[in-house]
């Protein structure tokens, strides 16, 4: 009898376990309350937009910059869990996020949920968009619905057991997702805007941070320099003494692609700087200024 009491227990604490699990790693999506007194703005979102680098992934491959991108997604990306392929974010209502609410929107990026209520992989940088503004973000989503519509269907991503389970998603997200800003303590109101478009919206560290083996960054080598998911070369170190720059070389770079040795940004950093160069040259100098702040990673 003592025997039977005992399993029945145990198996009462693994339900009790598995169900907690459950709840602790569900999708968690922000209600309609967080978008009260918002008015999204096209306008503002182009920026927000070009910030936020949302055009070099989503853009099909191999076609040409313009300025009104059609986001039919496709492009793959390798990493050591699978290729991932990014999806169709055009405004077209059933291939793309047409249909979508600006909620929904705001969920996708900063929550990284679909609207259906399940979670997006990490490959979509929502852990930096985290520490968006919901107005941003509320901005975007207007902006993107101003562009060309496309019905190219999304590609499925291409992963392994077990990174084919959405489902331990949840899990990632408690351990590597939150609102917190890496580089904290008494920053000027420019390096502050600085670390909002490095650490949030610009989602800098996404390339510029080693990975561990999870796949979340580690913070502890923030900007130091990470493997090129490519296997071609590394992503450099952007800290203090490693890059010897001046605020106003990096924010002359931001806009020009042009190093003080007049080389020219190629490959990823080329798409990251046509970007840069749509925004105000107080951003650009913000971003300067915060890199000249953080911690030198040796």
């Amino acid at each position: 009898m003592k025997g039977r009491n005992y399993a029945t227990g145990f198996a009462a604490l693994t339900v009790a376990a598995a169900v907690t699990g459950l709840w602790l790693t569900s999708p968690n999506p922000m209600d309609s309350t967080v978008l009260e007194g918002i008015t999204p703005d096209a306008e503002a979102g182009r920026i927000a937009f070009a910030a936020a680098g949302c055009a070099s992934c989503h853009v099909a491959p191999d076609s040409e910059a313009s300025d009104s991108p059609v986001l039919a997604g496709g492009r793959s990306f390798s990493t050591a869990f699978g290729t991932f392929f990014a999806p169709n974010i055009s405004p077209d209502p059933v291939q793309g996020i047409g249909s979508w609410s600006t909620l929904d929107v705001v969920n996708a990026v900063m929550r990284g949920v679909s609207p259906a209520g399940e979670h997006y992989y990490p490959a979509f940088p929502y852990s930096s968009y985290a520490r968006a503004e919901v107005q941003d973000v509320a901005n975007i989503a207007a902006y993107l619905m101003t562009l060309p519509a496309s019905d190219t269907p999304s590609q499925p991503h291409d992963l392994s057991f077990p990174f084919n389970i959405r489902l331990s998603l949840g899990g990632w997200k408690l351990l590597f997702q939150n609102t917190d800003w890496i580089v904290s303590g008494e920053l000027t109101e420019q390096q502050q805007r600085g670390r909002y478009l490095v650490e949030g919206l610009g989602h800098c560290g996404e390339c510029h941070t080693a990975r561990n083996a999870l796949g979340g960054l580690d913070t502890g080598k923030w900007l130091g320099g990470a493997a090129n998911p490519s296997g071609q070369g590394r992503i450099p170190n952007i800290t203090p003494g490693a890059l010897t720059w001046s605020a106003f070389d990096i924010a002359a770079y931001l806009e020009t692609g042009f190093t003080p040795e007049f080389d020219s940004a190629g490959g990823e950093m080329a798409h990251v700087v046509r970007n840069m160069a749509q925004l105000p040259a107080s951003d650009r100098e913000a971003i300067a200024a915060y890199l000249k702040i953080v911690p030198a990673v040796e």
